[in-house]
């Protein structure tokens, strides 16, 4: 959907030091072979820092780059993937309490990796009808996946990193703008994400340890023998390309107009054929390069890789940006923002 007259007033980010996938291989958390899959070459680590404490800290840099206005904000939009605290604590209200206080409303999305995508749908309303006292709102992602249950090494097919991202939208105008953004789903692929687990009682209260590949692997041949299963595959990619295009032609540009790509930080495999062919761009005008240094993020993908386009100034005022993601569900989100003004 187009969004008329959404800007992004600042953004914030928080990145842990990164732990180099040749280290995790000389220790023996992962094996050279497992490395060569996914191609990274490291991940961001946050050790005991807290998911909602790396919030915070995102937040009150993108709320200082938007010039502060904390007071103004009236809906505060929480996107995580990984548990954030202790069970029946949610941790939109640690931001609450922090920054933007008791009337702005508060909401946690449990969006899986396409959570900032959800934020900016859901937020584009809210600033069209906004009070004249909180008009602004602010999209924040962050996940500390080095938990007991979950091996950012081995748990999944690509390596997982630690981070928090934050964003500022306003009806002022502000570094960027968002043009356009939308979602689709395939979800006859929803049980792929729970292949071979009960849903009850869920994995998190029982101790069970993650392991997406092997649910991967076991859907995998489910889908070999399945008709049905290999035309849902087949539906990700049709509906992958006519999602781009529609949000690309609501933003009123051409995929000719788009500098740069900043993705889902995946196999390299799944960025080139599933989005980088789809736009007719090579994989240098991905953020893959970056990416792959600091691991998959959850949510945090898409923004921390525009913050790094725009601190490295390899875009600036009137260049176009496609932010792009694939989560669970099967969802794919997208958007697409111009970009107003030089960082900094």
């Amino acid at each position: 959907m187009r969004i008329p007259d959404v800007f992004v007033g600042g953004l914030g980010v928080f990145v842990p030091e990164v732990v180099s996938v040749r280290e995790a291989v000389d220790k023996g958390w992962c094996s050279a072979e497992e490395a060569a899959v996914h191609g990274m070459s490291g991940a961001a680590v946050a050790g005991e820092v807290p998911a909602p404490e790396m919030a915070l800290r995102a937040a009150r840099a993108a709320l200082e780059a938007a010039g502060g206005r904390a007071a103004e904000v009236g809906l505060l939009l929480y996107c995580d993937v990984w548990h954030q605290g202790p069970d029946g604590w949610l941790p939109q209200y640690f931001l609450q309490r922090h920054l933007v206080g008791g009337d702005a409303l508060a909401v946690e999305l449990h969006q899986g990796c396409n959570g900032v995508f959800s934020a900016l749908e859901l937020a584009g309303p809210y600033l069209g009808v906004a009070p004249a006292g909180r008009p602004d709102a602010l999209v924040v992602a962050a996940d500390n996946f080095g938990t007991p249950r979950f091996d950012r090494w081995r748990s999944a097919p690509t390596v997982f990193g630690d981070a928090a991202s934050a964003m500022v939208l306003t009806r002022r105008p502000g570094i960027a703008q968002v043009l356009s953004v939308g979602s689709a789903a395939v979800p006859e692929l929803e049980e792929g994400g729970r292949y071979g687990e009960p849903m009850f009682p869920p994995g998190a209260t029982t101790g069970a340890p993650v392991d997406w590949i092997a649910r991967d692997e076991a859907f995998g041949k489910v889908a070999e023998t399945s008709s049905e299963l290999r035309i849902a595959w087949i539906m990700v990619q049709k509906t992958m390309m006519q999602l781009i295009g529609r949000v690309v032609a609501e933003a009123g540009v051409r995929f000719e107009d788009l500098a740069y790509a900043a993705l889902t930080n995946l196999a390299p495999d799944a960025i080139e054929h599933r989005w980088m062919e789809i736009l007719r761009m090579p994989m240098s005008r991905s953020t893959w390069d970056f990416g792959r240094t600091i691991g998959h993020l959850g949510a945090s993908d898409p923004l921390v890789s525009l913050h790094h386009l725009l601190e490295t100034g390899k875009v600036g005022p009137g260049d176009h940006v496609l932010l792009g993601g694939i989560g669970s569900g099967v969802t794919i989100s997208c958007a697409v923002v111009r970009i107003l003004d030089r960082w900094g």
